[in-house]
């Protein structure tokens, strides 16, 4: 009797035990499920716009660098030695304001907000001809950076060099989405025109490639909920190491009893 008790304190242990875990299938795991979607992202329709706020590292060249002086600070840091230069070159940084402009040398407010890099450079390039003969831009955006959160490895903000990152790279920068994250549902929540809207994106399905937030913007947040078992676990998280230490207890005692 005493091991037949001693044996059904056990399998009632091991049931709740089983219950408080949770099995994912094929479908909920996987990313990318083949199917018949046709993939036609393109970067140049879904690159991100500059907006107010963005810090942009513009320089200008040219074959006479004389005319590029006016249109390039000097750090009052470097020397005159041109090795230095070369190798720590100063690039002046302008911020794009409320309104959408940049003060630029001697062209003044140029509208950028609203337009790619890419078109931005194009766009500044054409108002510098004037001055310079066939003049060349390059263009970086300094505060380009997204957000990681939910369940993730490593949820946190990341800086990126350049203005093309995908979800997928920004959820590896954060180490992947954990067992628990629910892959069906991951949120990008992006402001546009000082309005923030939210996007939904469904990573099991290869549709997921041709999402509006597949190439991410700056300032875009990535948010990974929690499945259904990572939402339970945490309910009896904080009863988990008393629930423990009275099953062993309990499983001591019928030990102990069923001897005798």
């Amino acid at each position: 009797m005493g091991q037949n008790t001693f044996n059904l304190v056990f399998s009632i242990l091991v049931l709740v035990m089983f219950l408080f875990s949770s099995c994912a299938s094929r479908k909920d795991l996987v990313y990318f499920q083949p199917d018949s979607t046709s993939l036609h992202t393109a970067y140049e329709l879904n690159a991100p716009k500059l907006q107010a706020g963005d810090i942009l590292a513009i320089s200008v060249t040219a074959d006479d660098v004389r005319a590029t002086v006016p249109f390039n600070q000097v750090s009052p840091y470097q020397g005159s030695s041109g090795a230095i230069q070369n190798t720590n070159p100063f690039i002046p940084t302008y911020a794009i304001d409320v309104n959408g402009d940049i003060d630029f040398p001697k062209i003044g407010k140029v509208r950028l907000a609203g337009k790619t890099r890419t078109q931005a450079m194009d766009f500044l390039k054409e108002r510098i001809k004037p001055f310079i003969i066939d003049p060349g831009i390059s263009m970086e955006i300094r505060n380009f950076r997204v957000t990681v959160l939910g369940e993730v490895k490593t949820p946190g903000t990341f800086s990126v060099n350049n203005d093309r990152i995908t979800i997928l790279e920004a959820l590896g920068l954060a180490g992947d989405l954990t067992i628990n994250g629910v892959r069906k549902n991951v949120m990008v929540v992006r402001e546009q025109n000082g309005k923030k809207e939210e996007f939904r994106v469904d990573l099991t399905k290869r549709d997921a490639l041709n999402s509006p937030v597949y190439y991410l913007a700056q300032n875009d947040v990535v948010y990974v909920e929690p499945n259904g078992a990572r939402i339970q676990s945490s309910k009896y998280t904080q009863n988990t190491s008393i629930f423990v230490s009275i099953a062993s207890v309990v499983i001591t005692v019928i030990s102990v009893l069923t001897r005798n």
